[in-house]
């Protein structure tokens, strides 16, 4: 199945809960994205399918050890997006 990721329109903007996930990626180098919470639990993938979709994140690269794991970082839609909210 081909996934296709569209731009977020100016009107569409992330869940509180992306929100959170994606202002992660604000302090981290290449705006990396975590995999895990603050808690140890794994971040939800649906969490992040949404925000790539949305072009809010993109997948970064393939883990060799852990191939099913989505490797994310920010994309300047999604800085903006949380910058957006932020102000």
């Amino acid at each position: 199945m081909t996934r296709v990721t569209v731009a977020a329109s100016a009107t569409e903007r992330p869940t509180d809960v992306e929100l959170v996930w994606l202002s992660k990626g604000l302090k981290q180098p290449g705006g990396k994205l975590p995999l895990f919470d603050e808690w140890g639990q794994k971040i939800n993938e649906r969490t992040i399918r949404a925000c790539i979709d949305h072009g809010w994140a993109e997948p970064w690269f393939t883990n060799p050890l852990k191939p099913d794991w989505l490797v994310c970082k920010l994309t300047e839609a999604g800085r903006r997006a949380v910058e957006t909210k932020n102000h």
